[in-house]
């Protein structure tokens, strides 16, 4: 049996868009658009996990969590891209 990822995964919807906007992705510095996919990661950036767009972001199955690219690449991967 597969075990289901608990980290969460949204689309960016007008009330999302109006919460995280602001910012925009910490990752990439891009706003968000409506229908975007965005995960909470964990990165480099303080203040804990945030959301950042899905494409921006690599699912680590041993710890069960979303981490910024060039984050998981820098501290545990190992050459991924």
């Amino acid at each position: 049996m597969e075990k289901k990822n608990p980290t969460p995964k949204i689309m960016m919807d007008l009330e999302k868009l109006n919460m995280y906007n602001a910012e925009g992705c910490p990752s990439c510095g891009k706003k968000f658009s409506l229908g975007d996919m965005a995960v909470l990661a964990c990165g480099f950036w303080e203040g804990g996990a945030k959301y950042i767009h899905e494409n921006e972001a690599i699912f680590d199955k041993k710890t069960s969590t979303y981490y910024e690219r060039r984050c998981y690449n820098r501290t545990k991967g190992k050459g991924i891209r």
